[in-house]
């Protein structure tokens, strides 16, 4: 065996043992990271939902660190009530009840009025009725860009 293919094999070997003691270590972790997660939420909220025990360990800390961060977050580009009234308007579309409701109770305690709720699904609507228009005829989309404005 050549030194640098040794020493690719040597440092291959050496990546995999790490990566397995590093999976070992972490999946240990798993069960403290969740409890903490349960904390933190049941500290925001008052209690843990059913369905946030039933999201696998291993998943649910990063799925509440991500929710943190973007959906629950004042500190973004976009206003809390602004995203909640999108997520409504993917949700009418997706479709999902679950989320619809939960979307619509959120925007409502965000200060959405029902004139703005009822607008986000209408534009939902209203796009998906132009992506069907757009694909089903099979527009040119190169002809759609130079017709409407050219831009990228």
């Amino acid at each position: 065996m050549t030194p640098s293919l040794k020493t690719l094999m040597s440092t291959a070997v050496l990546a995999l043992g790490l990566a397995m003691t590093s999976a070992t270590a972490m999946a240990g972790d798993f069960d403290g990271q969740a409890e903490a997660t349960y904390a933190e939420i049941e500290k925001m909220f008052g209690g843990v939902p059913t369905f946030v025990r039933q999201v696998p360990k291993a998943a649910i800390s990063g799925l509440w660190q991500q929710t943190k961060d973007l959906e629950l977050s004042d500190k973004t580009a976009l206003p809390p009530k602004t995203k909640a009234l999108i997520a409504l308007a993917v949700a009418s579309q997706v479709p999902c009840e679950y989320c619809v409701w939960l979307d619509t109770n959120t925007a409502k305690s965000l200060g959405a009025s029902d004139q703005e709720i009822g607008e986000a699904v209408a534009m939902a609507g209203l796009t998906r009725q132009w992506s069907a228009v757009f694909h089903g005829m099979q527009i040119d989309f190169a002809v759609l860009k130079k017709e409407m404005g050219g831009g990228s």
